[in-house]
């Protein structure tokens, strides 16, 4: 059984007036569109690098992204099967 989907992936990284950075990526299935958000905020006794910055929101926000596909994935199985997963990884498909 072949099946090709292609999923669209927005991405935004902005700072706010309190030096928070904050990221948003936004997942576009055609059918469903899931939001995961993260932040980081640098320490004031650290040196300020945006670009560490950037990369620990943006990780942030996609973790949280990928725990919502998750939870929708073991929703889903249990919904066919029955039951609900006792951890991600018995839900039956290898990472």
């Amino acid at each position: 059984m072949s099946h090709t989907e292609q999923w669209k992936v927005r991405f935004h990284l902005f700072e706010d007036d309190n030096g928070t950075t904050k990221a948003q990526v936004i997942l576009d299935t055609g059918t469903t569109e899931l939001t995961g958000r993260g932040a980081a905020h640098c320490n004031p006794a650290d040196t300020n690098v945006p670009e560490i910055g950037d990369e620990l929101a943006a990780g942030r926000a996609m973790e949280d992204l990928a725990h919502q596909l998750l939870r929708i994935a073991e929703n889903d199985v249990q919904g066919m099967t029955g039951s609900r997963p006792s951890t991600p990884e018995n839900v039956g498909w290898p990472m």
